[in-house]
């Protein structure tokens, strides 16, 4: 008989957890009387429906958070890899005008220099005068060619200088998107820098293709005065593409596919309870809302499982 009883109330308790899907909704009124949710297309009476009353201290110690519905703008977007590139239109190679040897030296990587500064002195092989290599323009020098003492050439560059102020962030989009992308598109760029985005325009389209990739490139010239992007670095982009407004939308993290599509958690107040909401077009980030809740409805938007952990254990309990 202890067995028996025993996997009969496994049974349960598994049947109750199966039960308790959805979307959690909140009633904050408390005392107030919370107003009929909005008919769902699945409005039928849940006979397994039960509400469960959490206290600011659970709340918090299982870092439940709640949002209110509202309306909302789902974008379609595309993630795109891409690379920091020193802005080429900006950026100034620096070479001896004759042969010599360099008797001294200015400026090294990094430094940032100003129109006019003194980059380096070469004595020149012909003349055997001195004569001064100078910053043609205001920026960083991020290469260096040669040592005190060592012979410079005409022939290559003693010094590159770019303006960083502007970068150009090179992305590479495949060919089954390459009819997606378009000039003057907005791209929000990741720096992974713990800062938000950087919302930037596509500038150029590239008219050819990478044969080894199999892709074609799509830049972005990008504000870069406060230095968060440095050359070199990778970066992930999402491009957006299209916007539709919708007059109800919820944190896609809010729902649960444990049972059916169209099943979502609801909250009132501080009392939690399970319904059904139709839900229509989404993105990453949101959901639109058809039916099941109002302009201003508050519900668990993250951590909703232990919402319906207490309403599982409450129908065991019953059970």
């Amino acid at each position: 008989m202890t067995y028996f009883r025993f996997l009969y109330r496994a049974i349960a308790i598994v049947l109750a957890i199966a039960v308790i899907a959805g979307l959690v909704y909140l009633d904050h009124s408390r005392g107030k009387t919370p107003l009929a949710p909005t008919p769902a297309a699945s409005d039928k009476p849940d006979e397994t429906a039960k509400e469960v009353e959490l206290s600011d201290g659970m709340l918090a110690a299982a870092a439940i958070e709640l949002a209110t519905a509202g309306p909302g703008v789902l974008r379609d977007s595309l993630i795109l890899n891409g690379i920091i590139q020193p802005n080429q239109e900006a950026l100034v190679q620096v070479a001896p005008r004759f042969p010599g040897v360099v008797r001294e030296i200015r400026a090294r990587i990094g430094d940032r220099v100003a129109k006019g500064d003194l980059l380096a002195t070469v004595e020149s092989n012909q003349s055997l005068t001195a004569y001064e290599l100078r910053a043609p323009i205001s920026g960083t020098i991020i290469n260096r060619q040669g040592s005190l003492g060592e012979y410079a050439s005409e022939q290559k560059p003693a010094f590159v200088i770019a303006d960083l102020s502007t970068v150009w962030v090179d992305f590479s989009v495949y060919r089954r998107d390459l009819a997606r992308v378009s000039v003057d598109d907005t791209i929000l760029i990741d720096a992974e820098d713990g800062g938000s985005p950087i919302e930037a325009k596509v500038a150029y389209v590239s008219p050819v293709g990478n044969s080894d990739t199999q892709s074609a490139l799509a830049r972005a010239v990008v504000d870069n005065r406060r230095m968060r992007l440095r050359p070199g670095l990778f970066v992930a982009g999402k491009l957006l593409l299209a916007a539709k407004s919708v007059p109800i939308a919820i944190k896609s993290e809010a729902l649960s596919n444990d049972r059916e599509p169209d099943s979502r958690i609801r909250a009132f107040g501080v009392k939690f309870e399970v319904r059904n909401v139709e839900i229509g077009a989404n993105d990453p980030q949101f959901v639109e809302v058809i039916s099941g809740l109002r302009d201003g409805d508050v519900y668990a938007a993250k951590n909703s499982f232990v919402i319906k952990a207490e309403l599982a254990k409450g129908l065991a309990e019953e059970e």
